[in-house]
C-alpha cells in the first residue's frame, strides 16, 4: 500500500564510518524530505504533538515541508524548540512523538526527527535565524549551564524580552552537547556550534569558564548581581562506580571522562598534547546510550570492543538505532554477564577483567526483571581499557553552595515539574540536575517548563 513505508535515510557505509569520525547518518535532501513529508496525514487531533516534550507543532511544519516552504517550517519548530538540528540527530523519536504517529499503526510512522533535522540544517545554510523579541521587558536572569535545559530556558526567555546570561563552567558553551556525545552522531561546529550561535542571536549572554559554586555563588548572583531569578540547569556529570577491587588501576575510565576528552578535548587527533589511552581491547560496562557512544568512540580509535551488561538484549537501555549501529560497526555484546573484579598487573595498569554470568530473576519494582548470579559461572577476559558507564549523578557543589536548596536522598535538586521551582524563591531547576541523567529532549522540555515558572513570577512581581 502506497505511503505505508518512510522514505530510507542515506548512511555511511559500516565498514567506512568505523574508521572515521565523520556522521553515520546523511540526513534527507530536499526531495527526499518532500516525498517523506506527503506520508503526514495532518491529523486533526495529532497524537505526535502530545508525545513530544516541547510540543513542536508537528503537522504544521511537516506542511510546510510538503510545499517546500522551508523558512516557514523552520520559524515553526523555532516558536516550540531551540534546538532542532539537534533534536532532529538525537531525540528517542520512535518512543516520543514517532511512537504515537497514526501511520505507524498498519505501516512505519512518519520520519519527523530526519524531517526536523532536514529542515534545520537547510535554515543553517540558508542563513535563517530564529526571531528576537521585539522590546526588551527590563528584567535579568540568570542561567546555570549551557547544556539542552539551560539553553532552552534561555532561549525562551529571550523571546520574551528578557536579559538573559548563561554561565557555563567549561571552556565551551554546550554541556553534554559538546563533551558527552560523539562527533559521529552530533557535529560539534556545523551543529552544536550553530545552534548556540542561534540562542545569543537572541541576545543570550554566554560566559564559560565561570563555575557556580567556586567562581560565584547563586546567593550573589542574586543579592549582588542584580538577577532576580535564576535557573540552575547544570546536568549530572559526577559518575558513578561499580566499587569492585582494581577499579583504581591505570586504563579504567568513566566514560564521561573517556568521552569528554575526545569530544570537547579531540584528544582522538593526532599531535594532541594529551592524549587519551588508545587501548587495543577495550570492555565497556553499561547498556545505555553513553555506553554505545564510548564503545563506537574506542572502535574509532582502533580497538576491539566488548559492551558488557547485567540484562539481555530486550532489556538495553540504549535506543534500538544506536544498537544496531554499534552491531553493523563491529562491536560485541556479552549479556547477561556483570564484572566482578578488573585484573591488574604488577605496574597498576589493567591487564583483563573477571566476569560472571547471569540469569533474569524476578521483576524489580519499576517492573523490570532483575539479573541474578550464576554460581560458578566466573571467567576472565583480557583487556587494557575498561571504561564504566554506570549512569551519573549531579555535582554537589551548587547545592551545598546555595542556603535554602533542598536536595533530596539522590543529590538531585527538589523542583516541581510544571514550573520547576525550587525550595529557594526566585530559583528554578530542571534536566538532569533534577531528574538524574535522562534524555536531551526531556531536559529541553524542563528548560522551558522553567522559563514558563520563571515568567510567570517575574510577571506577578
Amino acid at each position: 500500500m502506497e505511503g505505508m513505508t518512510r522514505v530510507p535515510v542515506r548512511e555511511q557505509d559500516p565498514k567506512v564510518r568505523a574508521t572515521n569520525f565523520e556522521e553515520v547518518c546523511l540526513g534527507y535532501n530536499e526531495e527526499e524530505a518532500v516525498e517523506e513529508a506527503k506520508r503526514c496525514l495532518n491529523c486533526k487531533n495529532p497524537l505526535c504533538v502530545q508525545g513530544c516534550p516541547v510540543s513542536i507543532n508537528i503537522p504544521a511544519f511537516i506542511q510546510k515541508v510538503k510545499e517546500r516552504r522551508f523558512e516557514e517550517a523552520y520559524q515553526i519548530i523555532s516558536e516550540s524548540s531551540a534546538l532542532p538540528a539537534v533534536c532532529g540527530r538525537v531525540c528517542p523519536q520512535e518512543s516520543q512523538c514517532e511512537g504515537k504517529c497514526i501511520r505507524g499503526i498498519k505501516g512505519e510512522p512518519v520520519s519527523i526527527g530526519k524531517l526536523e533535522r532536514f529542515v534545520a540544517d537547510w535554515a543553517r545554510e540558508n542563513g535563517i535565524k530564529p526571531k528576537k523579541a521585539e522590546k526588551m521587558n527590563g528584567h535579568k536572569v540568570a542561567v546555570i549551564g549551557s547544556g539542552p535545559a539551560g539553553l532552552t530556558c534561555a532561549g525562551d526567555l529571550a523571546k520574551l524580552g528578557y536579559e538573559v546570561t548563561i554561565f557555563e563552567a567549561l571552556h565551551e558553551a554546550g554541556g553534554v552537547l559538546s563533551y558527552g556525545i560523539p562527533e559521529f552522531r552530533l557535529p560539534k561546529t556545523k551543529v552544536v556550534a550553530a545552534e548556540v550561535e542561534n540562542v545569543k542571536s537572541l541576545g543570550v549572554k554566554i560566559e564559560t569558564n565561570v563555575v557556580i559554586g567556586k567562581s560565584t555563588t547563586i546567593d550573589q548572583l542574586i543579592e549582588e548581581e542584580g538577577f532576580e531569578a535564576v535557573f540552575i540547569g547544570s546536568g549530572a556529570g559526577l559518575p558513578r562506580f561499580m566499587g569492585i577491587p582494581g577499579e583504581q588501576a591505570n586504563g579504567v575510565f568513566s566514560a564521561n571522562e573517556f568521552l569528554t576528552r575526545n569530544n570537547l578535548m579531540k584528544a582522538f587527533m593526532d599531535g594532541y598534547d594529551t592524549p587519551i589511552s588508545r587501548g587495543k581491547k577495550v570492555v565497556v560496562v553499561g547498556g545505555g546510550n553513553v555506553a554505545m557512544d564510548a564503545a563506537r568512540t574506542a572502535l574509532r580509535l582502533g580497538a576491539e570492543v566488548h559492551v558488557v551488561y547485567r540484562r539481555g538484549e530486550a532489556e538495553l537501555p540504549a535506543r534500538v538505532e544506536e544498537v544496531h549501529h554499534a552491531k553493523e560497526e563491529g562491536i560485541i555484546f556479552d549479556l547477561l554477564q556483570n564484572p566482578t573484579e578488573i585484573l591488574v598487573d604488577e605496574n597498576g595498569w589493567v591487564k583483563g577483567i573477571k566476569i560472571i554470568k547471569m540469569e533474569l530473576g524476578e521483576p524489580d519494582e519499576s517492573g523490570r526483571r532483575s539479573p541474578v548470579e550464576i554460581p560458578g559461572s566466573e571467567y576472565e577476559i583480557e583487556a587494557d581499557t575498561v571504561i564504566m558507564s554506570l549512569g551519573t549523578s549531579p555535582n554537589p557543589l551548587i547545592s551545598s553552595t546555595t542556603k535554602g536548596l533542598e536536595i533530596n536522598r539522590r543529590k538531585c535538586i527538589v523542583a516541581t515539574e510544571d514550573t520547576g521551582a525550587t525550595s529557594k524563591e526566585g530559583v528554578y531547576a530542571g534536566g538532569d540536575a533534577v531528574t538524574g541523567a535522562a534524555t536531551v529532549i526531556l531536559a529541553m522540555g524542563a528548560g522551558k517548563a522553567a522559563a514558563k515558572g520563571i515568567d510567570e513570577y517575574l510577571s506577578a512581581k
